[in-house]
Order: C-alpha cells, then sequence, then structure tokens
C-alpha cells in the first residue's frame, strides 16, 4: 500500500481505530459493505465500473424482508417491525434535490454518461428514473428505496468528490496520495482515468462561507460503519457521496437537524444490517423507537465508526439471548 498523507489531530485516533476494526470487522458475523474506506489497490471491487456495486451485493444477499430466508429474514415480529422503520418498503421521502447537479457533473466530465450507461447495460440498462437524471434538471426530491440505493451512491460520489468547499484543503485525502484511495482511484466513470483528476476541482454546488462551515462542521461529525473515518475524511464512495448530500442539502436550505436526519436515512440504505441492529439495539436496550431516536447520536462515532459500532451495538444483542436472528450464511458478498 502507498503512504497516507499526514492527518488533522482531530482524525488522528480514528486511524489507531480503524487498524483494530478492520480486525474486528473480518471475524464479525454482521456482512457490512466493507468494500469502502481502505486504500485503492486493497479494494478493487469499490470501483465504479466493476458491477455489482457493494450495495447490490449487499442487496443480493439480505432483502431484509420476513419472507426471504436469509439471516435478518426471521418470523421474529420485533424484527420484521424495527426492519420496517429503518428500511420502509415505500422508500424514503428525502427533502433533498439533485437539481441541476448531475447534469453539471456530466457537461464537466466528472460523469461519462457513455460509461455510465455502460456499467448499467451489464446490470439490465438504466432505469427510467436514471435516464431523466442524467438528462436533465431535477426538481423532483429523492425518494430512496431498497432498489435504488445503490444508484444514489453513484450519482451523489462524483458530486462530493469534485465539489468545491476551501475546507477541502485540509482534507485528509488531500496530499500525495490522493489517486490511491476507494474514492478517487475508484471513480473511473469520469472522463478522466482516475477521479483524483476532479478532487474539489468543480464548483457545481454553490456554497455561502456559512453554509460551507455547516455543511464541515457536520461532515466532521458523522461516521460511517465501513470504517471509523469521518464524512469530511472521504476515502470511499460512501463517504464522498454522504458529503454531497450534505452540501445538496445545506445549500438547499435545511437545517442542521434535518441534513443529519437526511444522513442517517441515506447511511441506514447503504449500511442496511447495520442500522437495522442499532435501532433493535435502541428499542430492546434503551427503550427507543427508531423515529425517537437522536440522529446525532446515531451518525455519530460511537453508533455509526465500525469499531465502536461492533463493541456498543453488535456485541452487546449478540450478549443478548433471543436477539439477534442465527447467521445462515456467514460468506461474504462481494
Amino acid at each position: 500500500m502507498s503512504a497516507r498523507p499526514a492527518r488533522p489531530a482531530d482524525e488522528a485516533g480514528d486511524l489507531r481505530a480503524r487498524a483494530r476494526a478492520r480486525l474486528l470487522l473480518l471475524g464479525s458475523l454482521v456482512l457490512a459493505p466493507l468494500s469502502a474506506c481502505v486504500v485503492w489497490r486493497s479494494l478493487r471491487s469499490e470501483r465504479a465500473g466493476a458491477p455489482p456495486s457493494a450495495t447490490d451485493a449487499a442487496w443480493r444477499s439480505e432483502s431484509h424482508t420476513p419472507a426471504s430466508g436469509n439471516a435478518f429474514a426471521t418470523s421474529d415480529g420485533l424484527l420484521a417491525e424495527v426492519t420496517e422503520k429503518v428500511l420502509p418498503a415505500k422508500g424514503f421521502e428525502s427533502r433533498i434535490r439533485l437539481g441541476a447537479s448531475v447534469v453539471k457533473l456530466i457537461d464537466a466530465g466528472a460523469i461519462d454518461r457513455q460509461k455510465f450507461e455502460a456499467l448499467y447495460r451489464s446490470r439490465g440498462g438504466l432505469s427510467a428514473e436514471l435516464q431523466r437524471t442524467l438528462a436533465a434538471p431535477s426538481d423532483r426530491a429523492i425518494h430512496l428505496t431498497r432498489g435504488n440505493a445503490g444508484d444514489y451512491v453513484n450519482l451523489l460520489w462524483p458530486l462530493g468528490l469534485s465539489n468545491h468547499m476551501a475546507a477541502n484543503e485540509a482534507s485528509p485525502i488531500n496530499g500525495e496520495s490522493l489517486p490511491g484511495f476507494a474514492s478517487t482511484g475508484g471513480w473511473t466513470l469520469g472522463k478522466e482515468a482516475n477521479g483524483s483528476a476532479y478532487f474539489n476541482r468543480l464548483r457545481i454546488v454553490p456554497l455561502t462561507t456559512e453554509q460551507e462551515a455547516r455543511v464541515t462542521e457536520i461532515a466532521r461529525r458523522t461516521y460511517r460503519p465501513c470504517c471509523n473515518n469521518s464524512t469530511f475524511f472521504q476515502d470511499c464512495n460512501h463517504g464522498s457521496a454522504l458529503l454531497g448530500l450534505l452540501e445538496l442539502g445545506t445549500s438547499q436550505g435545511l437545517t442542521e437537524d434535518e441534513l443529519v436526519r437526511e444522513a442517517l436515512a441515506f447511511n441506514s440504505f447503504w449500511f442496511p444490517r447495520n442500522y437495522i441492529e442499532t435501532a433493535l439495539y435502541f428499542r430492546v436496550a434503551r427503550g427507543i423507537g427508531w423515529k425517537d431516536v437522536d440522529p446525532r447520536e446515531v451518525m455519530g462515532f460511537d453508533y455509526s465508526a465500525a469499531g465502536p459500532w461492533l463493541q456498543n451495538v453488535h456485541a452487546k444483542l449478540a450478549a443478548m439471548p433471543n436477539v439477534l436472528p442465527r447467521q445462515t450464511d456467514g460468506s461474504c458478498a462481494t
């Protein structure tokens, strides 16, 4: 692996915990989407052009419906109820719109439409929703579902990666190793071969100084369960995608509370097993329903970073009798 650039002090502790978390993740019974948050050369499965994506694989292996017969499909009524709260079958109605962002990304070359279409051709072709999104600006609020969650990773990823923010000058990925991260080397659907060519270069979503400060603050305090890195440390596709979502939402006037709630909803669809277990933990151990959880707490280090999540959620649930369903498939989906 190539050497990583120096990180700010507030990220340094994450790196040590991250190494420990990776060992725990390999032995965990929980299949989180593990194709993110490490140097590109160690995770070729995260290439945007390598079908299927990690999100697709997760949904193939676990549909999270009571009748599917997989590890999370159980007759347990509580688990089925919690699953529906976290991943409603009707989807999540976001307050955020893509607007002209995707069209601007295409015009700037950060998305090569031919490459994008070729990727989806191998998956059965572009959906009508994706065709509309690539063709023209959209004022429709995003309707996130189990079926299109992976699509929104691919749409938001280049946005978070390329959109200019002054704060990105201090990004932990901004250094000599920039081309070697999963978020940069993994983005192969632009005109350039490596997504590092677009990092912080484009003004797709204009932000005021105040708005940029809000995005940066939230990004530094929110995490994802594939690693121990904050959203601001966008070294993987999900990190870049969530940063892009925060930029869009902030530019459209969402409050901090609304932004963090949106972030939790998108993370839940991108990392379904983790957040189903998290919701189960809050319900069983703390008596709090999913709609009543504090999204800041859930998206924080203790419940959304990989290592702490294993200790604070999965290990505690595993120690409770008859709470977690028996795992029926211990293989890693790729």
